[in-house]
């Protein structure tokens, strides 16, 4: 019994080893992505970081009522939710630096596009979120959370707004160079 228990041990190194092997010649042992913490500090990686907040906040305070009898905040819940995904997905390629191996996406113009698109989403938002709470009750929970979540709304579009302008700024700069 002992020769079994060794070879077994001989035999789990050596699929080890194989395994790393093969791991290593897929090239997955190390990451491509790289870590840019001079995005975070950088006014489109604080814009986000606004972004992902606010918008949070507000599918969260909206999403915590039976907003579901007051069809109008349907939308509401839409923007913020398919915003504050999309925003997550780009952060992630700009903290990691993804955007860098994929050139052929022209990143600036996506950034122009998608924040200025979402400032205007953001914008309708707010207003049907500000019209839709007079429906509630003054000083009850949802009249709070509903209000609270307008202030977070334009807030959110403010964000999209300033990185819509940050992005255009440094398109035309980048533009302008060439």
């Amino acid at each position: 019994m002992e020769v079994d228990s060794e070879s077994r041990i001989d035999s789990g190194s050596t699929d080890r080893t194989s395994k790393s092997s093969n791991i290593e010649s897929l090239g997955l042992l190390h990451s491509k992505l790289a870590y840019d913490g001079k995005f975070i500090r950088s006014a489109c990686g604080m814009l986000m970081a606004g972004e992902i907040v606010f918008g949070l906040l507000v599918w969260t305070l909206i999403g915590g009522t039976e907003y579901l009898h007051v069809p109008a905040l349907g939308w509401v819940m839409f923007v913020s939710v398919f915003c504050w995904v999309l925003t997550v997905i780009l952060f992630l390629f700009y903290l990691t630096m993804a955007h860098t191996r994929i050139t052929q996406i022209p990143w600036k113009m996506l950034g122009i596009c998608f924040n200025g698109s979402a400032s205007v989403l953001y914008l309708t938002a707010a207003v049907i979120n500000a019209v839709s709470s007079n429906v509630a009750i003054r000083g009850r929970y949802y009249f709070i959370s509903w209000v609270a979540s307008t202030i977070f709304a334009s807030l959110a579009m403010v964000c999209y707004a300033g990185n819509t302008v940050v992005n255009y700024k440094s398109w035309r700069s980048k533009c302008e160079d060439t």
